[in-house]
Formats: C-alpha cells, structure tokens, sequence
C-alpha cells in the first residue's frame, strides 16, 4: 500500500541527516483518490492517510498506477517528474533534501558471523528499496 511505503520511507531516515529540517508534504494519488500529508519533524518523517496541510510546502500528485514502480524501484521518481507522471507544486527543496536522507539498506548484511553475502546494496534510487535476489538468499 502508499501508507506501508511512506512508513518504509521513515523506516529508511537518517535521523542524523534529518536532524533540524522541517516540512510537510501533500502526496496526491488522483487514480484511487488517496491523499496523505507527510511532515518531517523532530527527525521523524510521519504520514496521515486523508488528510493534505493547508500549509504545505510541497503537493505531490502522482497516480497510484505510475507510483508503484517506483515503489518497486523499477523507475526513480526523478524519472517520474521528468516523464510528466508526478508533479510538483510549491518549493521543491523538502523532496531534494529528503532523497539525501534515505539510508540504503544493505541487503547482505550478517545474521551470524561469517554468513554474510557481498555487498548487495541497490544503487542509489533514493525512494526504491530492491528485494533481494534467489542467488543471495542461497549465496
């Protein structure tokens, strides 16, 4: 769902990187008619599901269809913008900065010592998580 993926998103925040930035994002999926207000504060990146700030500093519209691929990293969300299929409204400083807060999780991370895998790190698609392959479960 966009509620599990925004929540992923927070999940993927460098609160380091986050500390003393604020702002609220409107995301609007006009397809299924969902809408979300998302704020980073206090280092925590929060989302609501049917509301939009009155007050935001950024509205992101994109229909749903167009977003799960970036959700499944197939396509950047830069590509989206460039391709007309998300638009943004109000200052675009809040969705640049928060690209350069999402840690990239490294997928061949040690469950015991000495079973970790290489470096399965994605490249750098700030709002894409891959799934691991069948080859590094296995490796």
């Amino acid at each position: 769902t966009t509620e599990l993926w925004l929540d992923f998103l927070a999940i993927r925040l460098d609160y380091k990187k986050a500390e003393g930035i604020d702002f609220v994002i409107n995301l609007v999926t006009p397809d299924n008619g969902e809408e979300y207000v998302v704020e980073l504060s206090n280092a925590t990146l929060t989302n609501i599901l049917g509301f939009q700030a009155k007050d935001a500093d950024l509205t992101v519209t994109i229909d749903r269809a167009d977003l799960v691929p970036t959700m499944l990293g197939a396509i950047s969300f830069d590509d989206q913008i460039k391709a007309g299929k998300a638009k943004l409204v109000g200052d675009r400083k809040p969705y640049d900065q928060l690209k350069t807060m999402l840690v990239q999780f490294d997928m061949g991370f040690e469950i015991l010592p000495g079973t970790g895998a290489k470096d399965l790190t994605p490249a750098n698609q700030a709002f894409a998580q891959e799934p691991p392959t069948i080859d590094s479960l296995t490796d």
